[in-house]
């Protein structure tokens, strides 16, 4: 009898499999379906990602449309204030604050509640530390910059303007770990309306303070300062007036203890994501195509037309960047649940949506060219610098919307490190030489210094194509569950030990 029942259980067992077998080859068969599910699961992610990525950069997209109407200098002078000075300390502090992210995480998943705000006043003290150690590139940007072949009357001008941005550098520290706190506790809305309504505000005070009051470029700069600080005053107040109650108790002592520890995590975490493919290994060769700009004749007109196209860029991009963060996390998810066939899958249809986004947005640049820039500036030297630049950023925001959503699966496969390697290669064995080639020998100008970086994203673009044709995704779904596995292992061990270790190696076999 007994044997019977185990035959029955063993014969119904075998017919719900073969049901789901069934619905499954349905579902693989049913192509438009599949990619309609699985857009349907990628823009549940992508959707709010972009709606707050350009809400916050449009702040600077703002500043530099007010100060391109004050004249060409000043143009200049916010473009390099925010891409090179501001660039570099916003980086460092954004990875430093990813060790908050990654704390509190395992706490709130662990449900140890209360230690989401320790972590939080922690990251504050520490970053608040390294911002005051950094303040010196603040003080002395006109002579670094004077150092770096920059114009006197530039170099001069962008110095007052950092100095005055001084509030929005020590900004970066509360409103970075602050998102982090919330984003932790899936508490995402909240950080879009802010930046949403800092958005609106900013957009405000830059007509007030620019054109009615007569400030200048220093209003620019006083407005920028003004709109962060609302972004961080909006986010501490949801926190402290009750909206999390469970994760902030309020101020504690406790947020003191523990510091060193917290300190090497973050400054850990500080370099881990220079090994982020896209996020700071191509936006400092932006940097330094900046600065080799300087050194050109007319460098004004020069610096002032290529970073409003970098201006313009950066604007798009946020929709690929936005792509590389849900790209991760679908393939992190189908990798972490063994299915390496639906991984490759949620890769293939990321980048193809990508892809179509970019060749609409390139394909609006190349009818456009002519009237690209006259939102930034009525200068005509300016106008015509950068119409001579439009197929050139055409050509960039094409590879741009194939290149950071590889990133994307590299990160959801955990090949960061390697990838890492691809991309200090493409850009400044590469990219860099290549552009000072073009720019000095054949005398190209900036057209040759930027064409140096297209190739080198060019290369990193093909690897990154092949590296994920090659990829046998089901050996990355059994490694992706052996981590898992260790992951589980380790979980009585205390957080700040958990983030200690990262897999690397190579993604093929």
């Amino acid at each position: 009898m007994e044997n019977g029942e185990r035959t029955e259980s063993g014969i119904r067992d075998e017919i719900l499999q073969e049901d789901s077998n069934n619905q499954h080859n349905r579902v693989q068969d049913d192509l438009p379906r599949r990619v309609w599910i699985e857009s349907k699961k990628l823009w549940h992610i992508v959707g709010p990602s972009i709606f707050s990525r350009i809400a916050s950069y449009s702040m600077n997209v703002v500043t530099q449309v007010f100060a391109g109407h004050l004249g060409d200098l000043e143009l200049a002078s916010i473009s390099i204030a925010n891409t090179v000075i501001i660039g570099f300390t916003f980086g460092l502090l954004l990875g430093m604050a990813s060790a908050s992210e990654t704390l509190c995480g395992q706490a709130y998943g662990a449900k140890q509640h209360r230690m989401l705000g320790i972590y939080l006043q922690r990251s504050w003290v520490v970053l608040t530390l390294c911002a005051i150690l950094l303040l010196p590139i603040y003080i002395f940007a006109a002579p670094i910059l004077k150092f770096l072949g920059q114009p006197d009357d530039l170099a001069n001008l962008t110095g007052r303007v950092t100095i005055w941005m001084i509030p929005l550098h020590f900004a970066f520290v509360f409103q970075f770990s602050l998102q982090r706190f919330l984003q932790s506790q899936l508490k995402t809305l909240i950080i879009a309306w802010v930046c949403l309504a800092a958005l609106v505000v900013h957009i405000f005070l830059s007509w007030l303070f620019i054109y009615k009051l007569g400030f200048g470029v220093i209003g620019a700069a006083a407005t920028m300062n003004f709109s962060w600080w609302i972004t961080v005053l909006g986010l501490f107040y949801y926190v402290a007036l009750g909206g999390c109650p469970e994760t902030w108790t309020g101020f504690s002592i406790e947020a003191f203890s523990g510091l060193w520890d917290f300190f090497k995590l973050s400054a850990a975490s500080g370099v881990m994501i220079w090994q982020v493919p896209f996020s700071n290994v191509e936006s400092w060769y932006y940097r330094i195509l900046v600065l080799m700009t300087g050194s050109l004749n007319n460098a004004t007109i020069a610096v002032s037309a290529l970073s409003v196209c970098m201006v313009i860029n950066g604007l798009e991009m946020m929709i690929p960047l936005a792509f590389l963060a849900a790209t991760g996390v679908r393939v992190s998810n189908e990798l972490g649940a063994g299915n390496g066939k639906a991984a490759k899958f949620a890769s293939t249809v990321s980048v193809i949506t990508s892809l179509i986004i970019g060749v609409c947005f390139s394909t609006l640049i190349m009818i456009f060219h002519e009237k690209l820039a006259m939102f930034f500036t009525s200068s005509h030297a300016i106008l015509q610098a950068i119409d001579k630049l439009a197929y050139l950023l055409a050509i960039t925001i094409l590879l741009n919307s194939i290149q950071p959503v590889l990133s994307g699966v590299a990160i959801g496969a955990g090949w960061q490190a390697w990838v890492a390697y691809v991309s200090l290669g493409c850009y400044y064995i590469v990219g860099l030489p290549l552009g000072a080639v073009l720019r000095w020998v054949f005398h190209l100008g900036v057209q040759g210094i930027w064409s140096g970086m297209i190739g080198g994203t060019a290369l990193q673009t093909l690897i990154l194509i092949i590296i994920s044709i090659r990829c046998d995704w089901d050996v990355q779904a059994e490694k992706a569950n052996s981590r898992m596995k260790m992951m589980a292992a380790a979980s009585s061990s205390e957080p700040e030990q958990q983030n200690s270790s990262s897999q690397t190696g190579p993604p093929c076999n």
